[in-house]
């Protein structure tokens, strides 16, 4: 909160009155929210700077088309075409994300090459690492909120695998008995002595088809991802994870709980009934937290949480807020991109320009 609050201090007495002296209109409280948000993340400082000298016309500089992306995102922009005609639109916001003339703004094939080049580098997940470094490391964190969400995307769903064909049977006491084959051992029992990048990398990233009962008790199903998230008290993200959409919760508890512990310190890990396994239990407890899980509708009877529990386990509310904002304003509903990678990185945006706001929310 103490690196927070300086930083507010110069973005009132410098960065607010620079932009006032430097832009060609005086700027309106979205341009100066905007600038704050780039400010505190600094994505720019995470892409390399153009090489000079190279044969050829130079490369569009890809610290400003960062910018850029983050822009998307706060001012929850569909597409990548709407950014670009609002940059043309908008002298302020060019100059804001560093394009000092219109005809600086590229084509949407060069944001597109960028934003692929992004994916690649993993561009997100390094800032939004660096955030929760530089403002959370030493702060105690009360309750982390685990839950997931559906990402629908516009791709079609990956080609199962289809089940090998049973052999035929042979009559009793012909030839010799069939082998029975080794029964592949469940996932979190295997987590549990893994690394938690290892675990990670065996989870299932394709575009797939899943179902779920909603809020209201209704199934619905859509087709495309399913995003992750741990969020503190106060709303910011502490660490983001995109997987298949078939994917159950719980497959994720165990790396997540993991590696949010290597980044912030934290009391207590909250979570509805999808995580009621006594082995995520016990690695929250391995990891000095307290876990609140609620339990299974069958066994909420038989074995209630105490009172106390039950009044922490309102906290998960937090995540489910960071969801509706990641969706209502920070454009996890425009997915117009394909890809595992590319998806990922879309929503990275907006949890970078999440996690932004909310920060700027606990300073003003």
């Amino acid at each position: 909160m103490q690196t927070l609050a300086r930083w507010w201090g110069s973005v009132q007495a410098c960065l607010f009155p620079m932009l006032e002296r430097c832009l060609v209109e005086l700027p309106t409280e979205q341009h100066k929210r905007l600038a704050a948000m780039l400010d505190l993340v600094r994505i720019e400082e995470h892409v390399p700077a153009p090489l000079h000298g190279q044969e050829g016309r130079p490369p569009c500089d890809r610290r400003v088309l960062a910018r850029a992306f983050v822009a998307k995102a706060v001012f929850n922009l569909p597409t990548t075409e709407a950014l670009i005609g609002r940059l043309e639109g908008d002298a302020n916001l060019r100059l804001i994300c560093g394009f000092r003339e219109r005809g600086e703004v590229p084509s949407p094939t060069t944001f597109s090459r960028a934003f692929a080049e992004f994916a690649e580098s993993r561009l997100g997940d390094r800032v939004h690492e660096a955030l929760v470094e530089v403002h959370l490391k030493d702060t105690l964190v009360g309750h982390v909120s685990r839950d997931a969400t559906d990402i629908v995307a516009r791709e079609k769903p990956a080609k199962t695998a289809q089940p090998e064909a049973a052999e035929p049977s042979t009559k009793a006491g012909k030839g010799r008995r069939r082998k029975a084959k080794p029964k592949v051992p469940s996932r979190l029992p295997k987590q549990v002595g893994q690394t938690a990048q290892a675990a990670i990398s065996e989870l299932p990233t394709a575009c797939d088809r899943a179902c779920k009962r909603n809020s209201k008790g209704q199934f619905m199903t859509w087709t495309g991802y399913k995003l992750h998230l741990d969020v503190n008290d106060a709303g910011l993200p502490l660490l983001a994870l995109t997987t298949s959409a078939s994917l159950h919760e719980s497959q994720t508890a165990i790396p997540m709980a993991r590696i949010t512990a290597g980044r912030v310190t934290a009391l207590y890990e909250v979570m509805d009934s999808a995580y009621a396994a006594e082995l995520i239990r016990d690695v929250c407890r391995s990891l000095g937290h307290v876990p609140i899980i609620d339990p299974h509708p069958g066994q909420r009877k038989t074995k209630p949480l105490d009172p106390a529990a039950a009044r922490r386990l309102n906290e998960r509310t937090a995540v489910e807020r960071a969801y509706s904002r990641l969706k209502d304003e920070f454009g996890a509903r425009f997915v117009r991109v394909r890809g595992h990678a590319k998806v990922h990185t879309h929503l990275m945006f907006g949890v970078i320009a999440l996690f932004a706001d909310a920060a700027m929310k606990l300073v003003t």
